[in-house]
Protein backbone atom coordinates (compact mmCIF):
# COMPACT_ATOMS: atom_id res chain seq x y z
CA UNK A 1 0.00 0.00 0.00
CA UNK A 2 1.10 3.65 -0.96
CA UNK A 3 1.02 5.74 1.84
CA UNK A 4 2.32 8.77 3.54
CA UNK A 5 5.10 8.03 5.63
CA UNK A 6 5.89 11.88 7.43
CA UNK A 7 4.20 14.88 6.73
CA UNK A 8 6.78 17.82 7.52
CA UNK A 9 6.63 21.80 7.36
CA UNK A 10 9.43 24.68 7.85
CA UNK A 11 7.72 27.62 9.65
CA UNK A 12 11.27 29.37 8.59
CA UNK A 13 12.85 29.08 5.66
CA UNK A 14 16.21 27.38 6.22
CA UNK A 15 16.00 26.17 9.49
CA UNK A 16 14.41 23.14 11.31
CA UNK A 17 11.36 21.37 10.30
CA UNK A 18 8.71 19.96 12.28
CA UNK A 19 7.33 16.57 11.40
CA UNK A 20 3.05 16.54 11.86
CA UNK A 21 0.74 13.73 12.07
CA UNK A 22 -2.47 15.87 10.09
CA UNK A 23 -1.93 19.20 8.31
CA UNK A 24 -3.56 21.29 6.57
CA UNK A 25 -2.95 21.77 2.79
CA UNK A 26 -3.47 25.61 1.93
CA UNK A 27 -3.03 27.16 -1.78
CA UNK A 28 0.34 27.45 -0.42
CA UNK A 29 1.50 24.60 0.38
CA UNK A 30 1.40 22.84 4.08
CA UNK A 31 -0.02 25.76 6.60
CA UNK A 32 3.03 27.53 7.76
CA UNK A 33 5.49 25.98 5.53
CA UNK A 34 8.02 28.40 4.82
CA UNK A 35 5.49 31.52 6.32
CA UNK A 36 8.81 33.07 8.16
CA UNK A 37 12.34 34.13 6.55
CA UNK A 38 15.62 35.37 7.83
CA UNK A 39 17.03 37.75 5.73
CA UNK A 40 20.29 39.85 5.99
CA UNK A 41 21.15 43.72 6.32
CA UNK A 42 20.22 43.69 2.61
CA UNK A 43 17.14 42.14 2.40
CA UNK A 44 18.85 39.00 1.04
CA UNK A 45 17.31 35.42 2.20
CA UNK A 46 19.36 33.56 4.31
CA UNK A 47 19.55 29.77 3.64
CA UNK A 48 21.76 26.98 4.66
CA UNK A 49 23.85 27.21 1.78
CA UNK A 50 25.74 30.26 3.56
CA UNK A 51 24.87 29.50 7.09
CA UNK A 52 24.39 25.38 7.78
CA UNK A 53 23.87 26.51 11.44
CA UNK A 54 20.90 27.47 10.47
CA UNK A 55 19.77 23.53 10.64
CA UNK A 56 20.26 23.98 14.49
CA UNK A 57 17.32 26.84 14.86
CA UNK A 58 14.23 24.92 15.55
CA UNK A 59 10.63 27.09 15.18
CA UNK A 60 7.68 26.24 16.21
CA UNK A 61 4.86 28.21 15.04
CA UNK A 62 0.90 27.95 16.73
CA UNK A 63 -2.16 26.38 15.15
CA UNK A 64 -3.51 29.78 13.95
CA UNK A 65 0.18 31.14 13.13
CA UNK A 66 0.06 34.20 15.67
CA UNK A 67 2.71 33.06 17.45
CA UNK A 68 6.33 31.83 16.70
CA UNK A 69 9.15 30.03 19.07
CA UNK A 70 12.77 30.35 18.00
CA UNK A 71 15.03 27.71 19.92
CA UNK A 72 18.66 26.73 19.58
CA UNK A 73 20.54 24.74 22.34
CA UNK A 74 23.07 27.05 24.53
CA UNK A 75 21.04 30.01 23.30
CA UNK A 76 17.19 29.34 24.35
CA UNK A 77 14.21 30.17 23.21
CA UNK A 78 12.34 33.71 22.11
CA UNK A 79 8.75 34.00 21.31
CA UNK A 80 7.58 36.22 18.52
CA UNK A 81 3.55 37.36 18.62
CA UNK A 82 4.06 36.99 14.74
CA UNK A 83 3.06 40.49 13.17
CA UNK A 84 1.17 41.11 9.97
CA UNK A 85 0.79 44.63 10.18
CA UNK A 86 4.27 45.41 10.79
CA UNK A 87 6.77 47.59 8.95
CA UNK A 88 7.37 46.11 5.20
CA UNK A 89 11.22 44.98 3.96
CA UNK A 90 11.95 44.50 0.27
CA UNK A 91 13.39 41.11 0.39
CA UNK A 92 14.98 38.87 -2.59
CA UNK A 93 15.12 34.85 -3.16
CA UNK A 94 17.39 33.80 -5.86
CA UNK A 95 16.85 36.85 -7.46
CA UNK A 96 13.20 37.27 -7.25
CA UNK A 97 11.96 40.74 -4.93
CA UNK A 98 9.10 40.15 -2.71
CA UNK A 99 7.72 41.98 0.34
CA UNK A 100 7.94 40.78 3.67
CA UNK A 101 6.85 41.76 7.35
CA UNK A 102 9.16 42.71 9.65
CA UNK A 103 8.75 40.90 12.97
CA UNK A 104 10.39 43.11 15.21
CA UNK A 105 14.08 44.14 16.65
CA UNK A 106 13.78 41.30 19.68
CA UNK A 107 13.20 37.97 17.07
CA UNK A 108 16.37 40.26 14.64
CA UNK A 109 18.69 40.35 17.68
CA UNK A 110 18.01 36.68 18.45
CA UNK A 111 18.73 35.94 15.65
CA UNK A 112 22.08 38.02 15.00
CA UNK A 113 23.77 36.22 17.52
CA UNK A 114 22.41 32.84 16.30
CA UNK A 115 23.98 33.24 13.22
CA UNK A 116 26.43 35.49 14.40
CA UNK A 117 25.58 38.01 11.50
CA UNK A 118 23.17 40.74 11.07
CA UNK A 119 19.76 39.19 10.06
CA UNK A 120 15.43 40.03 10.70
CA UNK A 121 12.84 37.74 10.64
CA UNK A 122 10.24 38.53 8.06
CA UNK A 123 6.72 36.95 7.11
CA UNK A 124 4.44 36.83 4.38
CA UNK A 125 2.28 39.61 4.13
CA UNK A 126 -1.67 38.87 3.98
CA UNK A 127 -1.23 40.32 0.61
CA UNK A 128 1.03 38.06 -0.65
CA UNK A 129 0.03 37.32 -4.22
CA UNK A 130 3.26 35.13 -5.74
CA UNK A 131 2.59 32.83 -8.97
CA UNK A 132 4.90 30.40 -9.61
CA UNK A 133 5.14 27.94 -12.82
CA UNK A 134 5.59 24.31 -14.33
CA UNK A 135 3.91 21.76 -15.47
CA UNK A 136 1.02 22.63 -12.76
CA UNK A 137 1.51 26.55 -11.72
CA UNK A 138 0.62 27.43 -8.34
CA UNK A 139 1.80 29.44 -5.94
CA UNK A 140 3.91 29.13 -2.26
CA UNK A 141 5.20 31.39 0.10
CA UNK A 142 9.00 32.22 1.14
CA UNK A 143 9.47 28.46 -0.64
CA UNK A 144 12.74 28.61 -3.68
CA UNK A 145 10.07 27.58 -6.06
CA UNK A 146 6.59 25.34 -5.91
CA UNK A 147 4.56 25.07 -2.55
CA UNK A 148 5.24 21.22 -2.16
CA UNK A 149 7.96 18.70 -2.30
CA UNK A 150 7.35 14.86 -2.23
CA UNK A 151 10.21 12.46 -2.13
CA UNK A 152 9.71 8.71 -1.86
CA UNK A 153 11.87 6.03 0.43
CA UNK A 154 12.15 3.91 -2.01
CA UNK A 155 14.18 6.95 -4.19
CA UNK A 156 16.37 7.07 -0.52
CA UNK A 157 17.02 3.58 -0.54
CA UNK A 158 18.36 3.18 -4.08
CA UNK A 159 20.76 6.61 -3.79
CA UNK A 160 22.14 4.79 -0.35
CA UNK A 161 22.69 1.66 -2.01
CA UNK A 162 25.08 3.75 -4.53
CA UNK A 163 26.33 5.84 -1.87
CA UNK A 164 27.42 2.60 0.55
CA UNK A 165 28.85 0.82 -2.90
CA UNK A 166 31.14 3.83 -2.85
CA UNK A 167 32.21 3.47 0.63
CA UNK A 168 30.65 6.58 1.95
CA UNK A 169 28.11 6.82 4.48
CA UNK A 170 24.36 6.97 3.74
CA UNK A 171 22.41 10.09 3.93
CA UNK A 172 19.38 10.58 5.87
CA UNK A 173 16.05 11.62 3.92
CA UNK A 174 16.19 15.34 5.97
CA UNK A 175 18.85 16.32 3.83
CA UNK A 176 16.26 17.16 1.13
CA UNK A 177 13.73 18.69 3.39
CA UNK A 178 10.64 17.25 1.87
CA UNK A 179 7.43 17.96 3.03
CA UNK A 180 5.64 14.92 1.90
CA UNK A 181 7.29 11.42 2.26
CA UNK A 182 5.89 8.39 0.77
CA UNK A 183 6.23 4.73 1.04
CA UNK A 184 5.07 1.87 -0.51
CA UNK A 185 6.46 2.66 -4.36
CA UNK A 186 8.26 -0.42 -5.23
CA UNK A 187 10.20 1.51 -7.98
CA UNK A 188 12.25 4.20 -6.83
CA UNK A 189 11.66 7.90 -8.38
CA UNK A 190 7.95 6.67 -8.71
CA UNK A 191 7.58 10.86 -8.03
CA UNK A 192 8.92 11.34 -11.41
CA UNK A 193 6.04 10.27 -12.98
CA UNK A 194 3.11 10.86 -11.22
CA UNK A 195 1.47 14.01 -12.68
CA UNK A 196 -2.00 14.14 -10.35
CA UNK A 197 -2.74 12.74 -7.04
CA UNK A 198 -5.14 12.76 -4.08
CA UNK A 199 -4.11 12.76 -0.39
CA UNK A 200 -6.53 12.70 2.73
CA UNK A 201 -9.09 15.43 0.94
CA UNK A 202 -6.37 17.40 -0.97
CA UNK A 203 -5.08 17.02 -4.56
CA UNK A 204 -1.50 18.27 -5.84
CA UNK A 205 -0.43 18.53 -9.57
CA UNK A 206 3.36 17.94 -10.90
CA UNK A 207 5.28 21.34 -11.29
CA UNK A 208 8.64 19.87 -11.88
CA UNK A 209 11.71 18.10 -10.80
CA UNK A 210 13.75 19.27 -7.98
CA UNK A 211 17.19 19.58 -8.81
CA UNK A 212 19.24 19.74 -5.43
CA UNK A 213 21.89 22.20 -4.17
CA UNK A 214 24.61 21.93 -1.55
CA UNK A 215 22.34 21.97 1.34
CA UNK A 216 21.78 17.99 0.87
CA UNK A 217 25.43 18.35 1.84
CA UNK A 218 24.81 19.83 5.45
CA UNK A 219 24.30 17.23 8.10
CA UNK A 220 20.83 18.51 9.69
CA UNK A 221 21.59 17.01 12.88
CA UNK A 222 25.31 19.61 13.62
CA UNK A 223 24.24 22.01 11.14
CA UNK A 224 27.57 21.66 9.60
CA UNK A 225 28.53 20.57 5.67
CA UNK A 226 29.45 17.36 5.45
CA UNK A 227 29.88 16.93 1.42
CA UNK A 228 30.19 15.60 -1.08
CA UNK A 229 27.67 13.53 -0.52
CA UNK A 230 24.81 12.80 -1.74
CA UNK A 231 25.72 14.80 -4.32
CA UNK A 232 28.32 13.12 -5.85
CA UNK A 233 26.94 9.68 -5.98
CA UNK A 234 23.11 11.88 -7.36
CA UNK A 235 25.39 13.30 -10.45
CA UNK A 236 26.15 9.88 -11.91
CA UNK A 237 22.46 8.78 -12.76
CA UNK A 238 20.17 11.46 -11.85
CA UNK A 239 21.53 14.16 -13.99
CA UNK A 240 19.02 16.62 -15.68
CA UNK A 241 19.49 17.84 -18.72
CA UNK A 242 18.72 21.53 -18.39
CA UNK A 243 22.00 21.19 -15.61
CA UNK A 244 22.33 19.59 -12.15
CA UNK A 245 20.92 16.46 -9.98
CA UNK A 246 17.45 15.71 -9.32
CA UNK A 247 15.76 14.48 -5.73
CA UNK A 248 12.58 14.36 -5.14
CA UNK A 249 9.74 16.54 -7.33
CA UNK A 250 7.72 19.42 -6.99
CA UNK A 251 4.05 19.73 -7.08
CA UNK A 252 1.08 22.58 -6.89
CA UNK A 253 -1.50 22.24 -4.75
CA UNK A 254 -4.80 22.05 -6.79
CA UNK A 255 -7.54 21.12 -4.73
CA UNK A 256 -6.83 22.35 -0.66
CA UNK A 257 -7.50 19.85 2.31
CA UNK A 258 -6.33 18.00 5.13
CA UNK A 259 -3.76 14.89 5.07
CA UNK A 260 -2.43 12.77 7.47
CA UNK A 261 0.45 10.29 7.79
CA UNK A 262 -0.92 6.74 6.94
CA UNK A 263 -3.21 7.96 3.83
CA UNK A 264 -3.33 6.79 1.17
CA UNK A 265 -1.93 7.87 -2.18
CA UNK A 266 -4.24 8.21 -5.35
CA UNK A 267 -2.60 8.58 -8.05
CA UNK A 268 -4.93 9.62 -10.68
CA UNK A 269 -2.88 10.61 -13.52
CA UNK A 270 1.37 9.46 -14.63
CA UNK A 271 3.49 10.38 -17.33
CA UNK A 272 6.95 9.71 -18.60
CA UNK A 273 9.70 11.09 -16.18
CA UNK A 274 10.83 14.33 -17.60
CA UNK A 275 14.66 15.79 -18.05
CA UNK A 276 16.22 12.78 -19.28
CA UNK A 277 15.83 10.82 -15.96
CA UNK A 278 13.89 7.93 -16.88
CA UNK A 279 16.46 6.71 -19.31
CA UNK A 280 19.15 7.27 -16.81
CA UNK A 281 17.19 5.40 -13.70
CA UNK A 282 16.69 2.66 -16.55
CA UNK A 283 20.58 2.48 -17.35
CA UNK A 284 21.13 2.63 -13.70
CA UNK A 285 19.32 -0.07 -12.28
CA UNK A 286 20.05 -2.31 -15.16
Amino acid sequence: MVRIAELVHYPVKGCAGTSVRTAEMTPAGIAHDRTFMVVDADGNFRSQRGEPRMALVRAGVSAGGVHLRLDLDGLGPVDVAADPEGPRLEVTVHGQRFTGVDQGAEAAGWLSEALGAPSRLVRVPADHDRRVGGLTPGTSAFADSTAVLMASLSSLDLLNERILARGADPVPLDRFRPNIVVSGWPEPHTEDRVRAVRLGTAELGYAKVCVRCAVTTVDQDRGVRSGPEPLRTLAGYRRADTGGVSFGAKFAVTRPGTLSVSDELEVTAWDEPEEGLGGRLAAALA
